[in-house]
């Protein structure tokens, strides 16, 4: 089986450019997104379902097009060398994911800490060999 994060299906899509706004439940992490975005990918690893309870939505931006609005409860956990989540240290939210060695300079932003309308779309599934076994994976249309 091909590796799912080495495919177009992760990549960032430089014609969808959006301005969106996001944060975490109590508002100490809040951010906007100008730029090109990737659609939503859902993970199903064991990372991303213990981070997150369930799996994750996530979307993904250039870190040069991502700007903190509020970053004082922001946080990291180091949960693989070099690869990072971040999250609220006060209420908990879960809010990126980051690889500090990818060459991209994308960092992942959880899909449901986006202020709405996203006009974002689920495009994909990955991990999906390692979903619980409650978990029924969603198909993508």
């Amino acid at each position: 089986m091909a590796d799912p994060l080495d495919s177009d299906l992760i990549a960032i899509d430089p014609n969808q450019v959006m301005q969106l706004t996001g944060s975490c439940l109590c508002e100490g992490v809040k951010y906007k997104i100008d730029g090109p975005v990737r659609n939503v990918v859902n993970c199903f690893c064991e990372q991303c379902r213990k981070t997150s309870g369930h799996h994750v939505a996530a979307t993904k931006v250039n870190k040069d097009h991502l700007a903190f609005e509020n970053d004082e409860t922001l946080d990291w956990y180091e949960c693989l060398p070099s690869v990072y989540r971040g999250f609220c240290k006060t209420c908990g939210s879960s809010l990126f994911w980051e690889n500090k060695n990818a060459a991209d300079n994308g960092i992942a932003i959880m899909a449901g800490a986006l202020d709405a309308p996203t006009n974002l779309k689920t495009i994909g599934n990955i991990f999906t060999e390692d979903a619980s076994d409650y978990c029924k994976v969603p198909s993508i249309e």
